[in-house]
């Protein structure tokens, strides 16, 4: 039986890895034994609870420990960039952004992300800046 159950970890997590969505948008992190993943999903649940700082380390943890999925790489740095800009520390906010464009190059926030006034407009500056330089595709 436990072989089994490790054969169905296993083929979510191939699928999991052909999916642009995050392993927790899937609801596979909660078959996710990893302490990367597990350090992500604490973190985004910090974040949504308003505790920053810890999410902040949470969030930074999750990259140190290796998240296996570069989608939960971007979701990361978006996140330490939303901190940042909501911390007023615009320098570390624009690396941030950086960091996941260079994961993913089409790499982008949904509507109501993109038109947060702390973000929003620092997002859209790197964006352009990585487009200027052809770094990243329109």
């Amino acid at each position: 039986m436990k072989l089994f159950a490790w054969l169905i970890l296993a083929c979510a997590f191939l699928v999991a890895g052909c999916a642009s969505q995050t392993s927790r948008e899937m609801g596979i992190d909660k078959l996710a034994p990893r302490k990367a993943e597990q350090s992500l999903n604490k973190g985004v649940q910090q974040y949504e609870d308003g505790d920053l700082k810890t999410a902040l380390k949470s969030f930074q943890e999750a990259l140190n420990l290796g998240l296996a999925f570069d989608s939960d790489k971007v979701s990361a740095h978006k996140y330490l960039a939303f901190i940042y800009c909501a911390s007023n520390q615009e320098k570390q906010c624009r690396d941030e952004f950086r960091r996941a464009f260079d994961i993913d190059p089409s790499f982008k926030l949904d509507r109501t992300e993109i038109g947060h006034p702390l973000w929003g407009p620092v997002f859209n500056s790197v964006r352009a800046e990585l487009l200027s330089k052809g770094k990243i595709k329109p």
